[in-house]
């Protein structure tokens, strides 16, 4: 805190970088649980978490191919590392959309082969 009782900058990019890892986490885990669910027949849920990324990929589409949260933690830091704003190693913040957007398309494409494979015909 300072002196007038208002969080630091610090303290402030702290919160966004947990926020962000926290987002993060839950976005490559929903990348992940998509073949996992395809894998058990469960295509509706696999289904439903293509979608939720999908909105996320939409927001990063829309906000110049980046997360709105490194707009965010920019604001509290001339720092500019690759993982500045989240809480990831820097070599993983520096590939996680080519890692996770493989994986995703990957998981995409594995549950619509296990789906034609479920449906008669």
């Amino acid at each position: 805190m300072t002196s007038t009782g208002q969080p630091s900058s610090m303290m402030i990019l702290r919160a966004i970088k947990l926020i962000h890892t926290i987002v993060w986490a839950f976005f490559a885990g929903s990348i992940v649980a998509i073949p996992v669910f395809a894998w058990l027949g469960k295509y509706r849920l696999a289904l439903v978490f293509i979608a939720i990324v999908l909105v996320e990929v939409l927001v990063i589409l829309l906000n110049r191919w980046r997360c709105p949260l490194t707009d965010v933690a920019a604001r509290y830091t001339t720092e500019r590392r690759d993982n500045f704003d989240i809480y990831l190693p820097e070599w993983l913040a520096r590939h996680n959309k080519l890692i996770f957007g493989l994986l995703y398309a990957l998981g995409i494409l594995f549950t619509a082969a296990r789906w034609a494979e479920w449906l008669p015909g």
